[in-house]
Protein backbone atom coordinates (compact mmCIF):
# COMPACT_ATOMS: atom_id res chain seq x y z
CA UNK A 1 0.00 0.00 0.00
CA UNK A 2 1.38 3.76 -0.94
CA UNK A 3 1.72 5.65 1.91
CA UNK A 4 0.57 8.61 -0.52
CA UNK A 5 -1.08 8.04 -4.06
CA UNK A 6 -2.10 10.69 -6.03
CA UNK A 7 -4.25 10.07 -9.20
CA UNK A 8 -4.86 12.47 -11.76
CA UNK A 9 -4.77 15.25 -10.22
CA UNK A 10 -5.42 18.50 -11.39
CA UNK A 11 -5.74 22.33 -9.83
CA UNK A 12 -6.88 25.19 -11.53
CA UNK A 13 -7.90 28.52 -10.59
CA UNK A 14 -10.14 31.04 -12.25
CA UNK A 15 -8.39 34.07 -13.10
CA UNK A 16 -11.06 36.68 -14.40
CA UNK A 17 -12.75 34.98 -17.82
CA UNK A 18 -9.37 32.68 -17.91
CA UNK A 19 -9.07 29.55 -16.65
CA UNK A 20 -5.09 28.91 -15.02
CA UNK A 21 -3.86 25.30 -14.65
CA UNK A 22 -1.15 24.98 -12.04
CA UNK A 23 -1.13 21.25 -11.66
CA UNK A 24 -2.32 19.44 -14.74
CA UNK A 25 -3.20 15.58 -14.81
CA UNK A 26 -1.06 14.63 -11.79
CA UNK A 27 -0.32 10.58 -10.88
CA UNK A 28 2.26 9.33 -8.52
CA UNK A 29 2.72 6.75 -5.95
CA UNK A 30 5.08 7.79 -2.87
CA UNK A 31 6.20 4.38 -0.27
CA UNK A 32 6.85 5.33 3.31
CA UNK A 33 10.46 5.91 3.55
CA UNK A 34 10.97 7.78 0.40
CA UNK A 35 12.81 10.08 -0.16
CA UNK A 36 11.78 12.58 -3.16
CA UNK A 37 12.95 15.60 -4.53
CA UNK A 38 10.67 17.80 -7.05
CA UNK A 39 12.71 20.28 -9.21
CA UNK A 40 11.40 22.84 -11.68
CA UNK A 41 10.62 26.67 -12.71
CA UNK A 42 9.25 29.06 -10.73
CA UNK A 43 5.53 28.50 -11.41
CA UNK A 44 5.78 25.20 -12.32
CA UNK A 45 3.32 23.81 -9.93
CA UNK A 46 5.39 22.36 -7.40
CA UNK A 47 4.08 24.53 -4.39
CA UNK A 48 0.98 23.98 -5.46
CA UNK A 49 1.09 19.95 -5.87
CA UNK A 50 2.94 20.08 -2.32
CA UNK A 51 -0.03 22.21 -0.84
CA UNK A 52 -2.11 19.47 -2.18
CA UNK A 53 -0.43 16.56 -0.53
CA UNK A 54 -0.49 18.93 3.13
CA UNK A 55 -4.32 18.70 2.96
CA UNK A 56 -4.42 22.16 2.34
CA UNK A 57 -5.66 23.04 -0.93
CA UNK A 58 -8.64 21.08 -2.48
CA UNK A 59 -7.57 19.49 -5.85
CA UNK A 60 -9.70 20.54 -8.43
CA UNK A 61 -10.27 16.98 -10.04
CA UNK A 62 -8.23 13.84 -9.35
CA UNK A 63 -8.17 11.89 -6.16
CA UNK A 64 -5.35 11.83 -3.16
CA UNK A 65 -5.08 9.09 -0.25
CA UNK A 66 -3.01 8.97 2.66
CA UNK A 67 -2.43 5.44 3.52
CA UNK A 68 -5.92 4.65 1.69
CA UNK A 69 -7.86 6.96 3.22
CA UNK A 70 -9.03 9.81 0.67
CA UNK A 71 -8.00 13.21 1.87
CA UNK A 72 -11.08 14.59 0.15
CA UNK A 73 -13.63 12.34 2.85
CA UNK A 74 -11.93 13.64 5.74
CA UNK A 75 -13.61 16.92 6.30
CA UNK A 76 -12.35 19.90 7.69
CA UNK A 77 -11.76 18.51 11.37
CA UNK A 78 -10.13 14.89 10.02
CA UNK A 79 -7.55 17.27 7.47
CA UNK A 80 -6.53 19.55 10.64
CA UNK A 81 -6.10 16.66 12.43
CA UNK A 82 -3.88 14.88 9.27
CA UNK A 83 -2.08 17.87 9.28
CA UNK A 84 -1.23 17.87 12.99
CA UNK A 85 -0.54 14.68 13.23
CA UNK A 86 0.78 12.91 10.07
CA UNK A 87 2.41 15.81 8.30
CA UNK A 88 5.62 18.33 9.23
CA UNK A 89 5.73 21.18 7.02
CA UNK A 90 8.87 23.12 5.76
CA UNK A 91 7.77 26.36 4.08
CA UNK A 92 9.60 28.79 1.77
CA UNK A 93 9.45 31.14 4.78
CA UNK A 94 10.49 30.27 8.50
CA UNK A 95 7.20 31.76 9.67
CA UNK A 96 8.52 32.31 13.51
CA UNK A 97 6.02 34.01 16.23
CA UNK A 98 8.11 37.00 16.85
CA UNK A 99 6.66 37.26 20.28
CA UNK A 100 7.48 34.01 21.20
CA UNK A 101 11.01 32.30 21.95
CA UNK A 102 12.75 29.64 19.93
CA UNK A 103 11.78 27.09 22.31
CA UNK A 104 7.99 28.06 22.47
CA UNK A 105 8.01 28.21 18.61
CA UNK A 106 9.32 24.86 19.04
CA UNK A 107 6.36 23.76 21.23
CA UNK A 108 3.86 25.46 19.49
CA UNK A 109 2.43 22.36 17.09
CA UNK A 110 2.40 20.55 20.22
CA UNK A 111 -0.73 22.70 21.17
CA UNK A 112 -2.98 21.28 18.81
CA UNK A 113 -2.59 18.11 19.97
CA UNK A 114 -5.41 16.85 22.20
CA UNK A 115 -4.18 17.21 26.06
CA UNK A 116 -4.83 13.22 26.74
CA UNK A 117 -2.47 12.70 24.19
CA UNK A 118 -0.01 15.65 24.33
CA UNK A 119 3.30 14.20 25.91
CA UNK A 120 4.38 15.38 29.68
CA UNK A 121 5.81 19.08 29.29
CA UNK A 122 9.59 18.06 29.85
CA UNK A 123 9.67 15.36 27.78
CA UNK A 124 8.45 17.64 24.80
CA UNK A 125 11.19 20.35 26.91
CA UNK A 126 13.66 17.74 26.02
CA UNK A 127 12.83 17.20 22.61
CA UNK A 128 12.51 20.73 21.20
CA UNK A 129 16.20 20.86 22.87
CA UNK A 130 17.35 17.61 21.13
CA UNK A 131 16.03 19.32 18.21
CA UNK A 132 18.08 22.21 18.42
CA UNK A 133 20.73 20.42 19.03
CA UNK A 134 20.54 18.46 15.83
CA UNK A 135 20.60 21.92 13.99
CA UNK A 136 22.75 23.27 15.69
CA UNK A 137 20.96 26.54 17.93
CA UNK A 138 21.23 24.60 21.41
CA UNK A 139 22.64 27.61 22.78
CA UNK A 140 19.64 29.85 20.75
CA UNK A 141 16.58 28.09 22.67
CA UNK A 142 15.81 31.23 25.06
CA UNK A 143 16.26 33.85 22.02
CA UNK A 144 13.74 35.24 20.49
CA UNK A 145 13.20 34.82 16.49
CA UNK A 146 14.55 38.65 16.32
CA UNK A 147 17.66 38.43 17.71
CA UNK A 148 18.62 35.20 14.99
CA UNK A 149 20.10 35.80 11.05
CA UNK A 150 17.79 34.87 8.70
CA UNK A 151 19.40 31.67 8.34
CA UNK A 152 19.11 30.28 11.97
CA UNK A 153 15.34 31.36 11.80
CA UNK A 154 15.00 28.84 8.99
CA UNK A 155 17.06 25.89 10.79
CA UNK A 156 14.63 26.73 13.70
CA UNK A 157 11.62 26.26 11.69
CA UNK A 158 13.25 23.11 10.20
CA UNK A 159 13.40 21.43 13.83
CA UNK A 160 10.09 22.47 14.47
CA UNK A 161 8.75 20.45 11.48
CA UNK A 162 9.75 17.45 13.49
CA UNK A 163 7.70 17.89 16.60
CA UNK A 164 4.83 16.05 16.58
CA UNK A 165 6.74 12.94 15.31
CA UNK A 166 5.06 13.22 11.21
CA UNK A 167 5.26 10.47 9.16
CA UNK A 168 5.76 12.87 6.06
CA UNK A 169 7.98 15.60 5.61
CA UNK A 170 6.34 18.24 2.95
CA UNK A 171 9.57 20.71 2.17
CA UNK A 172 9.31 23.66 0.03
CA UNK A 173 13.23 25.11 -0.75
CA UNK A 174 13.50 24.47 2.73
CA UNK A 175 17.37 25.09 2.78
CA UNK A 176 16.80 28.37 -0.21
CA UNK A 177 18.21 31.21 2.63
CA UNK A 178 21.38 29.02 3.73
CA UNK A 179 25.24 29.03 3.42
CA UNK A 180 26.38 25.93 1.33
CA UNK A 181 28.04 24.52 4.41
CA UNK A 182 24.91 24.63 6.45
CA UNK A 183 22.70 23.89 3.54
CA UNK A 184 24.53 20.35 3.21
CA UNK A 185 24.52 19.59 6.92
CA UNK A 186 20.18 20.08 6.88
CA UNK A 187 20.90 17.49 3.83
CA UNK A 188 22.54 15.47 5.99
CA UNK A 189 20.11 14.86 9.14
CA UNK A 190 17.12 15.42 6.48
CA UNK A 191 18.70 12.08 5.33
CA UNK A 192 19.91 10.72 8.80
CA UNK A 193 15.49 11.30 10.21
CA UNK A 194 14.53 9.66 6.77
CA UNK A 195 17.02 6.32 7.62
CA UNK A 196 17.03 6.38 11.31
CA UNK A 197 12.96 7.43 11.71
CA UNK A 198 11.14 6.38 8.53
CA UNK A 199 10.25 9.49 7.90
CA UNK A 200 9.02 10.19 4.28
CA UNK A 201 10.22 13.45 2.89
CA UNK A 202 8.92 15.16 -0.33
CA UNK A 203 11.53 18.31 -1.08
CA UNK A 204 10.91 20.85 -3.36
CA UNK A 205 14.28 22.55 -4.76
CA UNK A 206 16.08 24.81 -7.07
CA UNK A 207 19.27 23.11 -6.67
CA UNK A 208 19.63 20.17 -8.60
CA UNK A 209 23.11 19.30 -6.30
CA UNK A 210 20.66 18.87 -3.57
CA UNK A 211 18.16 17.32 -5.33
CA UNK A 212 21.00 14.63 -6.62
CA UNK A 213 21.15 13.35 -3.08
CA UNK A 214 17.71 11.80 -3.05
CA UNK A 215 16.60 8.58 -3.55
CA UNK A 216 13.96 9.47 -6.80
CA UNK A 217 14.02 12.83 -8.53
CA UNK A 218 11.05 14.15 -10.25
CA UNK A 219 10.57 17.44 -12.23
CA UNK A 220 7.33 19.66 -12.68
CA UNK A 221 7.13 21.61 -15.87
CA UNK A 222 4.21 23.52 -16.74
CA UNK A 223 1.97 21.23 -14.57
CA UNK A 224 2.92 18.33 -15.05
CA UNK A 225 5.29 16.12 -13.44
CA UNK A 226 7.79 13.68 -15.11
CA UNK A 227 10.55 11.32 -13.63
CA UNK A 228 14.40 12.53 -14.29
CA UNK A 229 16.92 9.49 -15.66
CA UNK A 230 19.87 9.40 -13.17
CA UNK A 231 22.60 11.48 -13.60
CA UNK A 232 20.48 14.16 -15.04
Amino acid sequence: MSQIKLQNITKTYQVGEDALVAVQDVSLDIQSGDFISIVGHSGSGKTTLLSMIGGITTPTSGRISFEDTDLSAMGSDGLSEYRCRKIGFMFQFASLLPMLTVKENLLLPTMFVPEPERTYASKLDDKAAELLRSVGLLDKINAFPGQLSGGQQRRVAIARSFMNNPKLILADEPTGDLDEKTEQEMINFFKAMNRTEGITFVMVTHNSELARQTQRRLKMHQGSLQTLPSGE
